[in-house]
């Protein structure tokens, strides 16, 4: 892949956001909940399993345990049952506990907002930590980087890392404006369930096909023909 300047990069990160509002206008955060609490518990069970599946166990789970002090002093071969359907469900259940027993003794009950107190907390990594800064305190510290954010990014070109979460990271944050960082991410994993499918992308009808260098499609092939015999 050639090698495209920073400008450029966020030129056509601008512009793929622009559309990526307009096709999905009222994109937020998929997990249900009320809390900030009640939101890095969902994130840390949607490691490795849906956001829908998760959606049908926290309502049962939450009634459970209202609060942090109930998380922190649960039953773990209880909490394991309640949480067992999202998958990883042992390390799942231990570290929900040990992050609310630290959330009580180091930070007075209340989920913490900056990035090393987020992280210090067990199951809590850069990703549930954005994901929570971000959606229930309105502060982004960093881009979410999901699969679907992964897949989609490199596709696009945006970072040439296809597993490291934490170099993508850094890419994706000089190319997009700090305001829009969970904006974009969340509006990149929409158009990953909608479109831009791992096995079988929808190139074709891809609102993105123009500005995507891994595009397969005829159409865009066409255009890019044509620009080229210009020159």
């Amino acid at each position: 892949m050639p090698r495209v300047s920073l400008i450029a990069q966020k030129q056509r990160g601008l512009e793929v956001l622009i559309r990526l509002k307009r096709l999905y206008p009222g994109a937020t955060c998929s997990l249900n909940y009320e809390t900030p609490l009640q939101l890095m518990i969902a994130t840390i069970l949607a490691a490795q399993c849906t956001d829908e599946r998760v959606n049908k166990v926290t309502p049962a789970l939450f009634k459970r345990y209202p609060d942090a002090e109930a998380f922190a002093g649960s039953d773990l071969a209880e909490l394991e049952q309640l949480v067992h359907s999202t998958g990883f469900y042992r390390n799942k259940a231990k570290n929900i506990r040990g992050a609310c027993q630290m959330i009580l003794e180091r930070f007075n009950g209340v989920v913490p907002k900056t990035m090393e107190d987020l992280t210090s907390l067990p199951g809590v990594a850069r990703k549930t930590a954005n994901v929570v800064a971000s959606n229930a305190y309105g502060l982004n510290l960093g881009f979410t980087v999901d699969t679907h954010v992964t897949r989609l990014t490199n596709r696009l070109g945006f970072t040439k890392h296809p597993v490291d979460a934490v170099k993508i990271e850094r890419d994706l944050m000089k190319i997009f404006p700090q305001p829009e960082w969970e904006n974009t991410s969340i509006h990149l994993i929409y158009h990953g369930r909608a479109v831009c499918d791992a096995r079988k992308p929808l190139c074709d009808r891809c609102a993105l096909a123009d500005l995507c260098p891994s595009a397969d499609n005829p159409v865009v092939k066409k255009i890019a023909a044509k620009k080229k015999e210009k020159k």
